[in-house]
């Protein structure tokens, strides 16, 4: 224990390589010394009547520290079940999404990225827990006195805040795209030359690639579902590419219909130029008009029961399109097609509030109190 109480890293990082076989339930049975040590300190527990949970969060609250967009940080959360719906995950499926971040089996993972995953760890909530600034507020325990004031922090993503594109009302999400549930078509933005972002990028592609994959072996994951349609649907195409930009190319969902989605629909919006993209914003009205024509074809001649969709901020990412210039033409598009067909219901995910705001949420986020 060091002078300030808090526990060595060393401790801590031994703590945490148990805790990750066991995972956070095996906290409501033990919370290890170190681990304590820190929660305690921290505040996020007062006693042992919340000491599991404060240690849940703390744990939660050092792996957003890390970076949700980081390799690390986005390790972190699959290596221990800290992203929602997987807190439960056997040690193996845990270990093996983790893998899938970095694009290698699990057995490499294991032997080298995992190390450094658990130790960034550790060193963030040592981190943590010197920063009484980052504490956030809980209500007290039974018997205790009322909990101090503290800025609130956002653990969790929000989502299903009501917005409108124009008159036209929608539901933006202030979320990952990957954690959406129970939307039928999610979109996705992609190059003129359809090969989907790498996996383990932090980028609207990439998350959706690695959350469709369906399957793992040893040396890998068994099926990259969307990339490997994608490249099927080109085959059957020869000279096809570069696609036209506002192009849309549909797809299965694969593991993604655990979640409730049945389409994903890639829109080519971005044109390399050079080393980075070039996006036009007229193409992303292109998309969307393409993407409910997808829809609408879909759901009349193939027969799919399809009625929401979903869109991220088109070109905005590695397109290297401004945020407000994307929402503003996202907006105008999404207006126009419900003008004209209305029987949809439309989301627009992102993870930034300025770009959420222009889609008439903020007021929304005040009446709530969030």
């Amino acid at each position: 224990m060091n002078p300030d109480g808090l526990p060595d890293r060393a401790d801590l990082v031994r703590e945490l390589r148990q805790l990750r076989r066991g995972g956070l339930p095996a906290l409501q049975a033990l919370v290890p010394e170190a681990l304590r040590a820190a929660t305690l300190h921290a505040g996020y527990a007062r006693g042992p009547q919340d000491l599991a949970d404060g240690a849940e969060r703390i744990l939660r609250a050092a792996a957003e520290r890390l970076g949700t967009d980081d390799l690390i940080g986005r390790a972190a959360q699959c290596t221990f079940g800290l992203l929602p719906g997987r807190r439960g995950d056997p040690a193996a499926d845990r270990r093996r999404a983790a893998a899938l971040v970095y694009g290698v089996t699990s057995e490499r993972f294991r032997h080298s990225q995992e190390r450094q995953v658990v130790e960034q760890l550790a060193g963030a909530v040592l981190a943590e827990a010197r920063e009484p600034g980052g504490r956030p507020p809980r209500p007290a325990p039974p018997g205790a006195g009322a909990a101090p004031s503290a800025a609130p922090r956002i653990v969790v993503p929000r989502t299903g805040l009501p917005g409108r594109a124009g008159s036209r009302p929608v539901t933006v999400h202030l979320a990952p795209i990957e954690l959406l549930r129970d939307i039928d078509v999610l979109v996705s933005s992609e190059n003129v030359h359809l090969e989907m972002s790498k996996s383990f990028r932090p980028t609207v592609s990439g998350a959706l690639r690695r959350s469709a994959v369906v399957g793992c072996a040893a040396d890998g994951p068994v099926a990259d579902v969307l990339a490997d349609e994608l490249a099927a649907w080109v085959r059957a195409r020869p000279g096809v590419l570069p696609l036209r930009p506002g192009t849309v190319v549909p797809t299965g969902s694969g593991a993604l219909a655990e979640r409730g989605v049945r389409r994903v629909y890639h829109a080519a919006v971005a044109v390399p130029d050079g080393l980075s993209y070039r996006v036009d914003p007229q193409h992303i009205a292109t998309a969307v008009a393409g993407c409910f024509a997808r829809a609408r074809q879909e759901r009349t001649e193939g027969g799919l029961a399809l009625r929401s969709i979903c869109f991220p901020l088109l070109g905005a990412g590695r397109g290297g399109l401004e945020r407000g210039t994307s929402a503003e033409w996202l907006r105008w598009a999404i207006e126009d097609a419900l003008s004209a067909d209305p029987d949809w219901s439309v989301h627009v995910v992102t993870r930034y509030p300025d770009a959420a705001r222009l889609f008439g949420v903020e007021a929304a986020e005040k009446a709530e109190g969030r």
